[in-house]
This record gives C-alpha cells, structure tokens and sequence, in this order.
C-alpha cells in the first residue's frame, strides 16, 4: 500500500500557517482544528517549517508566557522530512518513528500534495491487518 492511498482516502487538505502569524494564533488553530501539526508555507505554499504540540511545549518551557506573542517561525521545526506519494506505508511509517515525529509532509515534485499523520497510517495498517486476518479466518474454514 502507498501513501498516495491514504491521501486519496482521507483528502488532500493540509492546514497551514504563515511563517509571522503568533503562537497565539497557531495554538488557537491547531484546537479549532483538531490537529496535532500545521506546515508553516510561505504565500507560494512552500514549505518554510513545521509546527507541532510538542514545539509549542518546548517553547513554553524556554519562554513562558512571552511565547504567544512570538512569530511561529521563531518555534518552528525548520527540518521538516518528507515523502513522496508512491512511498509505502510501511517505510514512511519506519521514518516516522525513527526520527521520533508524528507529521510527515507528501510532495510530489515541488508541489505539497497532503500530509499523513503516524495515526493515518496505524489506523491504514490495522484495516490492512483486520482484511488479512479475515481471509486467513475463510481459508482456514474453507479447509476444515
């Protein structure tokens, strides 16, 4: 199975922020939103960074209450890890918990195509698991 399945599955939309919105701002939407990360794009949707939870926890630590008003590119991660839509879900599933990150962008060329979460493809893998136990379970009767 390719991440391009899952994008296909779930939608290509990926909520973004730029680069001098506030922290305030960001925490804001990432509530609203119900999610875990936001790409920070520039007005040409390239992407500048990532910002996840745990940046904004980090920052909090380091800053305190000063944080909300900074610009997110100042607590952006800006080494942000990729993969293309023809990539497995088993691969970018060992990319992702080898570099210990829940978001993973998908691009296809330069052009930002969505982006999987660890979630998307553990939910993706026990479907994939739950059909393999099925037809397991038929031939197994089917034999008996």
């Amino acid at each position: 199975m390719k991440i391009a399945d899952i994008i296909a599955a779930k939608g290509p939309n990926v909520h973004s922020v730029l680069p001098w919105r506030t922290v305030a701002e960001i925490v804001e939407r990432l509530a609203e939103l119900r999610v875990g990360a936001l790409l920070v794009c520039d007005e040409n949707r390239s992407i500048r960074g990532i910002v996840s939870e745990r940046d904004v926890v980090r920052a909090l630590a380091r800053h305190g209450a000063a944080l909300l008003t900074m610009p997110v590119s100042e607590v952006m991660t800006t080494t942000v890890h990729t993969c293309a839509p023809d990539e497995s879900v088993a691969r970018a599933m060992s990319q992702m918990t080898a570099g210990r990150y829940r978001h993973l962008p998908v691009v296809d060329g330069a052009a930002l195509v969505g982006m999987v979460s660890i979630g998307d493809l553990v939910k993706h893998r026990v479907r994939e698991m739950e059909l393999e136990t099925g037809v397991l379970r038929d031939v197994a009767i089917a034999r008996s």
